[in-house]
C-alpha cells in the first residue's frame, strides 16, 4: 500500500487531477480540510482541478504512514507554491479508507486557511 501511497502523491504534486481520481472507486468520498465531502469521482476531479489552477505548485514530504487492514494514515507537510512565487508549507494528516487497491474515502486534515493569505 506505500508504494501506491507515493503514486499518489506523485500526481498530485503533479498536479494531475485525472491520475488522483485514478486511485479512487466510483463512488469515493472525498474531504479537504473543512470543505463539504464530495461524493463522485467526477466531481472530486472537478473541485481538485479547481484547486490545482489556483497553486503554481506542490510538493509532499510525509513524515509517518501507518496502516490498520483496509486503513492508512499518513502524516507529513506540503508545500505550496503560491501563484506569485512565495511558498507555504503546511501540516496534514490523511485517513485513508481503502477498498482493494483503490481509495473509497479519503479524508485530509489540515489548516488551509493560510494559504489564502
Amino acid at each position: 500500500m506505500k508504494e501506491r501511497l507515493n503514486q499518489l502523491f506523485a500526481a498530485i504534486d503533479r498536479k494531475d487531477a485525472d491520475g488522483f481520481v485514478s486511485f479512487l472507486t466510483k463512488d469515493a468520498c472525498f474531504r479537504f480540510a473543512n470543505a463539504p465531502v464530495i461524493r463522485n469521482k467526477e466531481d472530486i476531479r472537478n473541485a481538485v482541478s479547481q484547486f490545482f489552477s489556483n497553486i503554481k505548485g506542490l510538493r509532499h514530504h510525509i513524515h509517518g504512514v501507518w496502516e490498520q487492514n483496509n486503513i492508512m494514515i499518513c502524516e507529513g507537510e506540503v508545500t505550496y507554491i503560491r501563484l506569485n512565487g512565495s511558498d507555504l508549507t503546511l501540516p496534514f494528516v490523511d485517513i485513508i479508507r481503502m477498498e482493494g487497491d483503490l481509495i473509497a474515502d479519503y479524508r485530509i486534515y489540515m489548516d488551509i486557511s493560510p494559504l489564502g493569505s
